[in-house]
Formats: structure tokens, sequence, C-alpha cells
């Protein structure tokens, strides 16, 4: 069975340095009293002045997992547009909102990347250095529905009195199948059994060693699910879910305050991405994001870029309306994950990807 990568690429930290090494001039100290023959003999004057590159500044980035699903992060992090933007970035591996969010609490990550559920539930706690949304990155649920057979007709009463391999209660991939369900009619908690004790990221092995009469499935689980005869994809989360602020861009409001120019340059660089993203075509956008996933055959890449280039996952720009935080907040209503609402003027920001986008 090929090794899944759903999740991160290691459980250690992942780090990806985009900056190759600035130009190395002579070290500050030494000098040259005269002049040095070149190749050709001829005399090199050795008090040239020597250009050197700007120092990048380092910002490490704690993503909520390493998925094919957050493509415009990586076309931004292989085409270097965030060196150009001045940032050496470190890519770091949550695997889960909530550590995701303890990494951007303690100070042990400076921007996170994760469900935005994750900072109304931090706001709603008390939290009085609150983390801000500055830059959303999807518009549509990422995961798919994975059934043991192939279901053309498939219609969401069929998981009537079946068991489904959820997620875990209060993240975005569990509270948006709910959503759905209760959207076609259907009470999760009397009309099937949801199973939400495995870990993030086992589910699509568990499935394929019998578990589940269906499973919810991210990519490349579900494409692996298909590929090895174990499962068949019968309907998209995101499509049925409609437009829903899946996944943003984070910090603390001190950080931000104190590096604007980061988060300027950070979003800047996020930006660009999603300008490939939209000008290119998924076997285009594949190719380019191949490096991050080098157990994922390029093939696979290509076929799970166009099913979420096909969904319109990603959004043209970063910005995050005040109409999908509004929409979030009714689906952690609707999952019981939200006693009070929380002011979208807090908890977001569009200043940044405002400015990108001009």
């Amino acid at each position: 069975m090929k090794k899944r990568i759903f999740a991160c690429l290691s459980a250690a930290v992942l780090s990806i340095s985009l900056f190759a090494g600035c130009a190395q001039g002579t070290d500050a100290g030494a000098s040259s009293s005269g002049n040095t023959a070149s190749e050709d003999g001829a005399a090199e004057d050795s008090t040239t002045k020597q250009t050197e590159e700007p120092e990048l500044v380092k910002v490490t980035l704690n993503e909520v997992a390493h998925s094919i699903f957050y493509a415009p992060m990586y076309v931004a992090i292989e085409e270097g547009y965030f060196e150009e933007e001045g940032i050496d970035l470190d890519l770091v591996c949550g695997f889960g909102a909530d550590k995701t969010m303890t990494a951007v609490i303690s100070g042990e990550a400076d921007i996170g990347f994760m469900g935005s559920e994750a900072s109304i539930y931090t706001y709603a706690e008390g939290a009085t250095d609150y983390v801000v949304n500055f830059a959303q990155l999807t518009q549509r649920a990422g995961n798919f529905l994975v059934a043991r057979e192939d279901m053309s007709d498939f219609k969401w009463e069929d998981l009537k009195g079946s068991l489904v391999l959820g997620g875990r209660k209060g993240g975005m991939p569990e509270m948006v199948f709910e959503y759905i369900l209760k959207q076609n009619d259907i009470d999760p908690e009397t009309d099937l059994e949801i199973d939400q004790s495995i870990d993030f990221g086992s589910t699509a092995a568990a499935f394929a060693e019998g578990l589940g009469d269906f499973t919810v499935e991210f990519e490349p689980g579900a494409t692996t699910l298909e590929s090895e005869g174990k499962g068949y994809v019968v309907a998209s989360l995101g499509e049925d879910s409609g437009y829903v602020p899946y996944t943003a861009f984070s910090a603390k409001q001190s950080y931000i305050d104190e590096n604007p120019e980061i988060i300027q340059g950070f979003t800047n660089a996020l930006q660009k991405g999603m300008d490939y993203v939209q000008a290119h075509t998924p076997e285009e956008i594949a190719a380019v994001i191949e490096p991050q996933f080098p157990e994922t055959d390029l093939e696979t890449i290509t076929t799970i870029v166009t099913r979420y280039y096909e969904q319109n996952t990603w959004k043209s720009n970063l910005i995050f309306e005040k109409s999908s935080f509004e929409l979030l907040q009714d689906i952690l209503e609707s999952a019981g994950e939200l006693e009070e609402r929380v002011p979208y003027e807090d908890l977001v920001t569009t200043q940044f990807a405002a400015s990108a986008a001009q």
C-alpha cells in the first residue's frame, strides 16, 4: 500500500528554507592590498564594489496539515515568491488545528494556517493577545465522502443507518459534514453513527482495513483509496456545503502590530501563488508543487489538483469577507460549538489582503 502523505511529510518539524543562501562576499574584516590575477591574466581590482543581497527575515509558519488542498501556498514556496518578499520561510506541520493554534499562541510559530474556527474558540475563551485572521486561502471544504461501492446516484439520505468515519469533534471537517447532513434533514446523532475516535490522517487506512461503510477523506486519501480499489468518491463536501472559509492564515494581534511589513510581504507572496493558480492549468499547477509531495506521483497530484480546481476551491484573492465569517459561525452554532457569536472586526483584518490584491 502506498505510504500516505495526507498529513505532513514527517512527524518532526518539516523545515523548508526558501533562501538558498545570500551571495557570499568577503568577510567584513578582510581586505586586499593588491590586484589578483584572473585566469586570462588580466588584473582584477580587488576593491570592486560587491553587491550583497538583503538579509531575509525568518518566519515560521505552522500548517494544520500538508495537503494538495493548499496548492496556492506551495506554488508560492516553489516559485520563490516568499524569497522575493524578503522572507525565509520555515514550514512546520501542526497535525491539527489545536496544535497549530498552540504553537502560535506560545510563540513557537509566527503565523498559523488552520481552520478559522480555532481563532473563534480562543477568543471566546478570553484570550487577551488573541489570534487574528489576515488571509483566507480556501473557500470550499476540501474533503470528500468515500463509499465502499461505486454509487453514481448517491444521495445523502443513503447514509442513514450507516457507520461513517468522521473527523475530530469541533474541527471543520466534522462540522461541515454535520452541517450538510442537517441541510439534508439527517440527524447526525440518531440517523447514523459517526466514529470520531480515529486520529486525523488515519481514517483512510482504517477504512481500507474494513472499518466503516463510508469515510470522510481529504486528499490524497480519497484518491488513494480509489486507486487501490478500496473506495469510491461519491460526494464532495466542498460542493454540497457551499462557499465556506475553510482555512486561513492568522497571527497574534501583537505580532501583526509589531511586524506589519512581514505580514504584508507574506500576504503578497501568497497572492502571487493565488494569481498563478488562477492563470494556469491543473497540469501546470501539479508540476510546480510536485516537489512538495515526493511520495505521490505526478499523475495522482494532477488528479487531485484537477478535482479541487473544478470545484472552485481557491479564491482569486485572500480577502476574508464578513459574510464568510458569519457563515462559519452559523456552522459552529449548528454543531453546538459556539455559545455566543464573536465580532468579525476583532478576529479578521483585510488590510493586508486588500493591498496584496491591488
